[in-house]
């Protein structure tokens, strides 16, 4: 099976490390870094990620996968990572995301009809491209498969893992990566952090939500 995560300039890299740590260690399954060139591709932060494959270049993929970050706004936009999507999931057996990764797969115009979930802040922004909003941490629907933000990554991919592999050979992945999260804050959710901790960081991102929705409007007017 072939894996192709797509990476992107200011993407959060945590919503691509935490799958690819899951993925690499899935047996019979190879994992592509892919981007729209070979050039070092630098996350939010400044951290740097060397691409395998350009998107020109990619092989038939058997599962895609997008991250999500604040560079999602001009990838919602951005024709040729659009079209590289549609192509690639014509075919793919998964069509995946994490975070803010599904807006651009919603903008490729590949969950409407469908069940998907992204980063809290950005749920109400899923209905834009015709899919059906859902606040869990990881939903599948038919071959679409999206999780949450940024740490659920590492939940998605291993719900990925049991679906591919089965349950044991998940939760040996799980065991080895020692993923037994015990957070020191019960506040990693709105619907368990304080109210106004959720509207510190609401009011703190919302010129970028208000940006992401026209961005979501004009994508969706393409494809949706």
């Amino acid at each position: 099976m072939i894996i192709g995560m797509l990476i992107f300039p200011d993407m959060t890299q945590l919503d691509f490390t935490g799958p690819y740590e899951v993925f690499s260690q899935m047996p019979g399954c190879e994992a592509k870094v892919i981007a729209a060139t070979l050039q070092p591709v630098t996350a939010r932060g400044g951290l740097k990620f060397i691409p395998d494959t350009a998107m020109a270049d990619a092989p038939l993929l058997d599962l895609v996968f997008v991250p999500g970050g604040p560079g999602v706004g001009a990838l919602m936009e951005n024709p040729e990572v659009l079209e590289f999507l549609r192509r690639q999931s014509q075919q793919a057996k998964y069509v995946t995301s994490v975070c803010t990764g599904a807006l651009v797969l919603g903008a490729a115009g590949l969950l409407k009809g469908y069940r998907a979930t992204t980063h809290w802040l950005s749920l109400d922004l899923l209905p834009v491209f015709g899919a059906t909003a859902m606040p869990d941490r990881v939903v599948f629907d038919r071959n679409r498969i999206t999780g949450g933000g940024v740490t659920a990554g590492i939940d998605f991919a291993l719900s990925i893992a049991g679906e591919i592999l089965g349950a044991d050979a998940a939760k040996s992945i799980q065991l080895l990566i020692e993923y037994n999260p015990v957070p020191p804050y019960a506040c990693g959710h709105p619907a368990t952090a304080e109210a106004a901790i959720v509207d510190n960081v609401r009011a703190a991102r919302a010129p970028m939500q208000t940006a992401r929705l026209e961005q979501a409007k004009r994508a969706a007017a393409r494809y949706c």
